[in-house]
């Protein structure tokens, strides 16, 4: 696969060319390494095209979890506790889980465990590789690039999406770059208040 266009939200790319300029070779070189052609082992069920072989998320999901693990990005979770009282989440949302927990607890309440989880993370990055449906990238995007950030986790988060030339080889419902794009500009400048790359991939 290639990089067909990219958009830096907040100078996301801007960052990562000054203070990961390594580890966006890696990124480039892990897309370069996905042959999409192989993948293409899906045979559709839909209607509109019957028996039509199309690109598989899951195989393509697979290439780009070997390559990311094999260049020691690693899968990261955020475990966090919440309830119901407004005004107990916002003084404990940035403490521990732990101390969350035991907040919500010595305030009468019931600490309801939850968490945050995204596929890959090095050197204070993210990578979230989406061809699955296309809801998930708003919560990408507007939950978990943002809590990550906010958690002090992550620097900058990156989407790697398919464009619209790939996506029409790929069973519906699934995500595209130029949507997410859009998505994305007309929340204005600063929404969401996190570093971002969009990365649209082509075969």
């Amino acid at each position: 696969m290639r990089i067909a266009a990219q958009y830096s939200h907040l100078n996301g790319l801007e960052y990562m060319l000054v203070h990961h300029n390594d580890l966006w070779e890696e990124i480039q070189l892990v897309i370069a390494n996905v042959d999409a052609e192989a993948c293409k082992t899906k045979e559709s069920k839909e209607k509109t095209m019957p028996g039509r072989m199309l690109y598989s998320p899951k195989d393509m999901n697979d290439e780009f979890k070997l390559s990311f693990e094999s260049l020691g990005w690693k899968q990261r979770r955020q475990t966090f506790y919440v309830t119901d009282d407004e005004r107990l989440m916002r003084s404990i949302y940035s403490r521990p889980d732990d101390v969350q927990k035991r907040e919500i607890e010595a305030a009468g309440r019931e600490p309801i465990m939850s968490y945050n989880q995204t596929d890959f993370v090095k050197n204070r990055l993210a990578v979230e590789v989406q061809f699955g449906k296309y809801s998930f990238v708003a919560h990408d995007l507007f939950v978990k690039h943002l809590s990550f950030f906010v958690a002090d986790i992550i620097d900058v988060g990156i989407e790697i999406l398919p464009m619209k030339q790939m996506e029409r080889d790929m069973s519906s419902g699934v995500p595209y770059y130029e949507r997410d794009l859009v998505n994305v500009i007309r929340q204005g400048r600063g929404v969401p208040a996190v570093p971002l790359i969009l990365l649209g991939v082509v075969p």
